[in-house]
C-alpha cells in the first residue's frame, strides 16, 4: 500500500496540529521526541521524561560520532555513468520513471571490542558523486538510518550456519514530508562455517512490496554466483520504465550457464494496494480481531504490534494502514522499530508500531493502548487492550463488514484478497461518511470551499452512527483528508473511493423509489 502519508498542501493548516513521528531519517525523530518532551507537563514524574532524553542523547552521541564510511563495492561502475548524466537520471528518477533509488548491501562487521557487531554499507548502487556538501551530509544521514532498519534487533549477533532469508519493508520519511520505500531481504552470504547474515535494501519511490519481493529473488540468485552479477542486472532494471497499473515490464539478463533470462515484473492493477498484502494480517488474527484492531487504528489510538518475524511486522502494520483507505495515517509509523529507539513505545501520540517479540517486556507496562500479539502460539492476540474496542463501531456495520469478509475463500490470496477486504472496509467508510462532499460549500468560484462539520454529522442517522462519526471527524486522518477536499474545485471527483459513493448513492435511490 502503501503503505503512506500524503504530502501536505501548501499553507493548508491543521486546527488542531499534532506532532507527527514516521520512520525517517533518525533526526526527525529525535526532534520530535525532544518537542513532545518537553511539552510534558513539569508535574508529571521525572521517570517518564528519562526515556526521551536518553533517546535523544543516545542518537545524538550516534550522530556525532565517526561516520563510517562506504566501502568500494567488489565491482566498479563502468564509465557509462558519467557526472554529467547524473542530474538528467536523477530528474528522469523524481518523474517516476525509475524503480529505485538506489541499491545498498548492509553487512555485519565486528565492533573494535571484538564481541559485537556494527551495521555496515559494504556496496552501494548507484555511487553517487558530484553532490553537494549538504546534500551529501543528508544521504549520509539517510543510510546511516537504513543500516538500523536493516538489522533492528542491534549489535549481540553471533556467526551462524543457517539462515532463512527474510523479506520486510520500512518508510523513510523526510522533513518536507515525502517518502521513500525501503525493501529489504536478509540472507546468509556466500562462504563456508558460521557468519552473520547481510542484506540487500532498495530505496525507492515507489511502493509495490510484491514487485521489489520478485526484484530480490532475482538479486538472490545472481548474489550466489558473484556480487559482480547484481550490477548489470540492477542497471538494467533502473533504466527500464516502471510500468503502469496492470501492465508488464520485461527485462534482459544474462547467467552464466544459463544464458539470457528475462524477468517479467508486473504491477498490480489495484495500484493503491500494490503495497499491501491482507493474507498475512488475516492469518494471524480472526476476522471479528481484526475488527478490533481496525477500530482502534480508526480512532487514532497507540497500537504496537509482537512478532517474531520481520516480514510479518511490516506486512501487517502496512495492511492495517490500508484498511483505512481512503483517509492516510498521520502520525508515528514505523513497522520495524529498531532495538536503539525501543523508547518510542513511550510516547503520548497516537503510533502504529511493529516491535519484535524479544522486547515485549519493555512494551507491556504502558496503558492506554493496543498490544497485539501475531505469534503463532499466541493465547489472546490481544495483550493489552483498553476494553472499549468492541463498541467503537456501530454494531450493524460491524455485522456487514464480517459478512463481507466471509464471502472470500479459504484459497482466496493476492489481489482477489485485497479485493475483497478493501472493499468490505472501504464500504464502512462509504456508508458512514460518503455524504461529506454534500457539506463543502463554495462562496465564489475559484476559491476554496467550507465544510460544515455540524451539519454533516447531525444528518447521519441512525443515533448510534452519528455518534461515532463526532468521534471519527476529531481524528487527524480525517481532518487532512476534508482540508485536501476544500482546496479542490467544485465537480466531479475521481478515485475509487468517490466510485463507491456514486454506486451506493445510486443503490439507496432505487432502493427509496421500490419502496414508493
Amino acid at each position: 500500500m502503501s503503505e503512506t502519508v500524503k504530502k501536505r498542501r501548501k499553507g493548508v493548516r491543521l486546527t488542531n496540529p499534532k506532532n507527527r513521528w514516521s520512520e525517517q531519517p533518525m533526526s526527525n525523530i529525535i526532534t520530535d521526541v525532544s518537542e513532545k518532551h518537553g511539552a510534558i507537563p513539569s508535574g508529571e514524574d521525572d521517570g517518564r521524561q528519562g526515556p526521551f532524553k536518553r533517546l535523544s542523547a543516545m542518537w545524538s552521541s550516534f550522530r556525532k560520532g565517526k561516520r563510517d564510511r562506504v566501502k568500494e563495492p567488489e565491482l566498479t561502475e563502468p564509465p557509462g555513468l558519467e557526472a554529467a548524466e547524473n542530474t538528467t537520471r536523477q530528474h528522469r528518477y523524481a518523474s517516476g520513471q525509475y524503480f529505485f533509488e538506489y541499491l545498498v548491501v548492509v553487512s555485519l562487521k565486528k565492533a573494535k571490542d571484538g564481541n559485537t557487531y556494527e551495521p555496515q554499507i559494504t556496496y552501494q548502487f548507484p555511487k553517487r558523486d558530484g553532490m553537494a556538501r549538504s546534500q551529501k551530509e543528508e544521504e549520509e544521514k539517510t543510510l546511516k538510518a537504513i543500516t538500523l532498519f536493516c538489522f533492528p534487533e542491534g549489535i549481540n549477533w553471533a556467526p551462524l550456519t543457517e539462515y532463512h532469508s527474510e523479506t520486510f519493508s520500512f518508510v523513510l520519511t523526510e522533513i518536507d514530508g515525502s517518502r521513500r520505500n525501503g525493501y529489504c531481504r536478509r540472507l546468509l552470504p556466500g562462504g563456508r562455517g558460521a557468519r552473520p547474515p547481510e542484506a540487500y535494501c532498495i530505496i525507492s519511490t515507489l511502493a509495490c512490496f510484491g514487485l521489489f519481493s520478485k526484484i530480490f529473488d532475482e538479486v538472490e540468485k545472481r548474489r550466489q554466483i558473484s556480487m559482480a552479477m547484481i550490477y548489470p542486472f540492477m542497471q538494467k532494471l533502473r533504466e527500464a520504465q516502471f510500468p503502469a497499473p496492470g501492465n508488464t515490464v520485461e527485462i534482459k539478463s544474462f547467467i552464466p550457464e544459463s544464458g539470457t533470462e528475462i524477468i517479467s515484473l508486473t504491477r498490480p492493477l489495484d495500484s493503491w494496494l500494490e503495497h499491501v498484502n491482507f493474507a498475512t494480517l488475516f492469518g494471524c488474527l480472526t476476522d471479528q480481531q481484526v475488527l478490533l484492531v481496525f477500530a482502534a487504528a480508526v480512532l487514532e489510538r497507540r497500537i504496537i504490534f509482537i512478532a517474531d518475524e520481520l516480514g510479518t511486522l511490516s506486512q501487517v502494520i502496512h495492511a492495517v494502514a490500508a484498511l483505512l483507505y481512503p483517509f492516510t495515517w498521520q502520525h508515528t509509523f514505523i513497522s520495524i522499530v529498531p532495538e536503539i529507539l525501543i523508547d518510542v513505545v513511550m510516547a503520548p501520540t497516537p503510533y502504529l508500531l511493529g516491535v519484535q517479540k524479544r522486547l515485549l517486556d519493555q512494551v507491556t507496562d504502558q496503558t492506554d493502548l493496543l498490544v497485539v500479539d501475531l505469534s503463532e502460539d499466541k493465547k489472546d492476540p490481544f495483550i493489552v487492550s483498553i476494553g472499549d474496542e468492541g463498541t467503537i463501531l456501530p454494531p450493524k456495520l460491524q455485522a456487514e463488514i464480517l459478512v463481507a469478509l466471509s464471502t472470500r475463500q479459504n484459497a482466496s490470496a493476492g489481489e482477489e484478497l485485497n479485493r475483497v477486504v478493501s472493499e468490505a472496509f472501504l464500504q464502512f467508510f462509504v456508508k458512514t461518511v460518503g455524504h461529506y462532499a454534500s457539506y463543502v460549500k463554495y462562496a465564489r468560484a475559484g476559491e476554496g470551499g467550507v465544510f460544515d462539520k455540524r451539519s454533516f454529522y447531525k444528518a447521519i442517522e441512525p443515533k448510534v452512527t452519528r455518534h461515532f462519526v463526532k468521534k471519527f471527524i476529531q481524528t487527524q486522518m480525517f481532518d487532512l483528508f476534508i482540508q485536501e477536499v476544500e482546496q479542490q474545485q467544485p465537480g466531479p471527483q475521481q478515485g475509487i473511493f468517490h466510485k463507491k459513493i456514486l454506486e451506493y448513492q445510486e443503490k439507496k435511490k432505487k432502493e427509496k423509489t421500490k419502496k414508493h
